[in-house]
């Protein structure tokens, strides 16, 4: 694919924006594994190859084996995850596909089983900031480096 154009540069004021609420994310009090997986996860759904080739790498940095990160597309029949990550990644899903989903009651009792109410609006917000992300690296085709 041929990327379209570089919204970097194309509004500088709306990624400064962008980039301090990624900031505020990255600050958040939840585990950068578990914001890892979750990044992962939201972007292999929405078919962003830019950011799935980005947060695998940045997992990888930070420890994550690479088993695991072949399984976060199969994360339900894996068992290389735990209640809290499950709980992480059922939610990921259900917020990345909500026009779909509209986050069903068993996936919101999953999350509130593993998470307090803080933890919860933290990671919905880290959800949606990826989302953000990746709509705007597939509709410019922001390509990963070869």
């Amino acid at each position: 694919m041929t990327p379209r154009l570089d919204f970097y540069t194309a509004s500088p004021d709306a990624l400064k924006a962008m980039l301090a609420l990624e900031g505020a994310v990255s600050k958040l009090p939840l585990e950068k594994s578990l914001l890892e997986l979750v990044k992962l996860r939201a972007s292999q759904l929405n078919g962003c190859a830019f950011c799935v080739d980005m947060h695998s790498s940045d997992a990888r940095k930070a420890g994550e084996t690479e088993r695991r990160l072949y399984a976060v597309a199969v994360w339900r029949e894996a068992p290389f995850f735990t209640p809290r990550e499950r709980a992480a990644l059922a939610w990921t899903e259900a917020l990345t596909l909500v026009a779909d989903s509209h986050a069903p009651d068993a996936d919101y009792e999953l999350l509130s089983s593993q998470f307090s109410a803080k933890e919860m609006v933290d990671l919905s917000l880290a959800i949606s900031t990826i989302n953000s992300w990746n709509r705007l690296a597939v509709g410019f085709r922001k390509m990963p480096s070869a």
